[in-house]
């Protein structure tokens, strides 16, 4: 069976190359004996996703492919999936999978023993949260203490005290202003609705940042851990055996072939899930030689079972 292909995006300069943030990752992907072809990432995202794959070579049906690239929304990445499958090529990460490892809903029910306890509601940019939408959406967590609101996908961390952090949820006024405010700031790049967790104090790193490790999984192994890509230069992070493999219980079970889950040690010692991804847009720090993962990927397609339109295993 021949070797998936890697796609990733173009330089916007130079569209027949890849991006200079994912040139070492193509140039790696070569040196494993796989193939690189680059997408049109501005493309996919304005709809015209035909022309963003044109220099995508066309398969028999028989190609199979990884995306490496920039974060892409569950609804460009089900078409850029179509527009792949009627050249022939079909991503090892089907639409369905896609976004139940990219948005919070997706993924939370397989680590809800190992993360925040969390709460959301669909939600559509530009509408403003009352009270009245919030008090009902937050009643699970109204047992006091702070808590964290986001989208299905990012937070607004850098506008922490406006738009991110609550201080006790059992305020739904303040809750409310936080929360419309987040709305507010991430516009019509809001994704998928309103997500409010319980806040959980993390151990810090030398920057004062939570201090998290990265595990990216391929076909449920753990094949590379490294730092958040935010941390410092330099940082170390070991993640102990056992929790290593409660979490990869709950990848496995999520189906999605190529997952990253961010943990951080919590204050009182525990190691907790504070995020999972889609491997195939979660960042790689630059100090990282991405040469385990691309070999991973290359492997991969040599063991992965059969798997359906969304990207699940077939028994």
């Amino acid at each position: 069976m021949a070797s998936p292909l890697l796609l990733v995006p173009s330089d916007p300069l130079a569209p027949r190359v890849p991006d200079q943030h994912f040139m070492r990752e193509a140039d790696a992907a070569r040196q494993a004996g796989v193939d690189v072809a680059v997408v049109d990432h501005d493309a996919i995202l304005a709809g015209d996703v035909r022309a963003a794959v044109r220099r995508v070579p066309p398969s028999d049906g028989g190609q199979t492919a990884w995306y490496r690239g920039w974060m892409l929304p569950s609804d460009a990445y089900s078409r850029l999936a179509t527009e792949l499958s009627a050249r022939g090529v079909r991503l090892l990460t089907g639409p369905t999978a896609y976004r139940a490892a990219h948005e919070l809903p997706g993924w939370y029910g397989r680590f809800a023993d190992l993360t925040p306890a969390s709460v959301w509601s669909p939600w559509a940019a530009g509408r403003t949260p009352t009270s009245a939408d919030v008090g009902p959406l937050i009643k699970p967590l109204c047992d006091g203490g702070p808590g964290v609101v986001k989208d299905y996908v990012k937070s607004r961390k850098h506008e922490w005290h406006e738009a991110c952090f609550v201080p006790d949820l059992a305020d739904t006024a303040a809750a409310t202003r936080v929360i419309a405010r987040m709305v507010e700031l991430q516009g019509d790049d809001l994704t998928g609705g309103i997500v409010v967790r319980a806040f959980e104090s993390f151990v810090p790193d030398d920057a004062g940042r939570t201090l998290e490790a990265r595990i990216w999984w391929v076909e449920g192994s753990a094949v590379l851990i490294t730092p958040h890509p935010d941390a410092p230069s330099g940082t170390t992070v070991e993640v102990p055996t056992e929790v290593r493999d409660a979490v990869g219980t709950s990848v496995h079970t999520l189906g999605a072939p190529f997952v990253t889950t961010d943990l951080a040690l919590r204050s009182d010692g525990v190691w907790r899930v504070i995020e999972v991804g889609d491997g195939q847009v979660s960042d790689l720090p630059a100090t990282q030689d991405p040469a385990p993962l691309m070999r991973a990927l290359a492997a991969a397609d040599l063991v992965t079972p059969d798997l359906d339109s969304a990207g699940s295993r077939v028994p």
